[in-house]
């Protein structure tokens, strides 16, 4: 027979000063981001490799920072690679 006590979920413990922090820094990075993005939004002329096209500087902005962050994960993942066939 199942008793007629609801269960409730025990309290949340309070952020730790740490948790706050990240978010407060957290939270002022995305409106960083937020605002430069909304400060670049005209037209520029970018010459592609298949051609010229006009492309919103965030979006050029934005895709350099992306191809950036893949070659350093590649170059970290290869040096990381390397580094545990060293120690076999």
């Amino acid at each position: 027979m199942a008793s007629s006590d609801p269960v409730t979920a025990p309290p949340k413990a309070p952020a730790r000063r740490s948790q706050r922090t990240r978010l407060i820094v957290g939270g002022g990075l995305g409106a960083l981001v937020i605002a430069f993005a909304v400060l670049n939004l005209e037209e520029v002329d970018v010459n592609w490799f298949f051609g010229t096209a006009s492309t919103p500087l965030i979006v050029v902005i934005l895709l350099c920072i992306a191809v950036g962050m893949a070659i350093d994960r590649a170059l970290v993942y290869r040096g990381r690679r390397q580094e545990s066939t060293r120690r076999r």
